[in-house]
């Protein structure tokens, strides 16, 4: 079975012994208990979409190499899909064996959504003027779905917090955050996202950010200083 999207209901197999997570069985056919991406291995499985990344064509976002292949880089893009970065899409002309030598296991990369295919594969580009390689400051993990919150209405969440952190913040559309500046600067900043995260539902979250920064975190509202960070990568 190729990756495929489901909903609750859709008929996945007539094989018992398969049914695994997201799953259930009735009248001895196994269908998917969620909405999500269903693929096979041992078991079949579904992933849930719910509050996952979607990706969209001309998104920009954050991925990390897991492996590389013949011709391709495969990068984890914190999506139920595999993003894949051709060596044709790398900014300049270089050779398949080569490849290793521009970007290798655990770098990072600013990257562009091309598309996503019927296989659900998410091909991506660096041939854009926003794509880099990312190699000083720290990334932090969100919930895609918090993302506009982060940002704000016409940018004000994000333009206040760069102002009054002194930090770079780049929010890739898949929750994956790209943070530079000092570390007491970027501990504030990482500090303020997080809380904006927590309470995305909250009227008022503007203003009450906005005092934060300005006066610091409260000591009885002040969030872990270990926030779930993919890799630090300070100089």
């Amino acid at each position: 079975m190729n990756k495929k999207l489901v909903i609750p209901g859709d008929f996945l197999s007539d094989d018992v012994s398969k049914a695994g997570d997201g799953t259930y069985v009735q009248d001895r056919k196994v269908y998917s208990n969620l909405y999500g991406v269903a693929s096979e291995k041992d078991k079949i499985r579904v992933v849930s979409l719910s509050g996952k990344y979607i990706p969209s064509s001309g998104d920009v976002i954050i991925g990390t190499v897991k492996s590389v292949t013949f011709s391709n880089w495969i990068l984890d893009v914190n999506s139920p899909y595999e993003g894949w970065l051709n060596s044709s899409e790398y900014p300049r002309r270089i050779d398949s064996s080569d490849m290793s030598k521009y970007l290798t296991v655990g770098d990072s990369v600013m990257v562009m959504v091309k598309d996503l295919t019927p296989s659900m594969k998410i091909d991506l580009t660096m041939r854009n003027n926003r794509s880099r390689t990312i190699n000083n400051g720290i990334l932090m993990e969100i919930s895609p779905v918090k993302v506009p919150r982060i940002i704000g209405r016409g940018g004000s969440m994000i333009s206040m917090l760069k102002k009054e952190t002194n930090c770079n913040i780049f929010v890739g559309q898949n929750g994956i955050i790209w943070l530079t500046g000092k570390d007491k600067d970027i501990e504030k900043a990482v500090n303020a996202i997080t809380v904006i995260e927590n309470e995305a539902h909250k009227q008022g979250l503007t203003e009450r950010i906005g005092r934060l920064l300005k006066e610091g975190v409260e000591d009885n509202k002040a969030v872990p200083q270990s926030p779930d960070i993919l890799n630090e990568l300070l100089d």
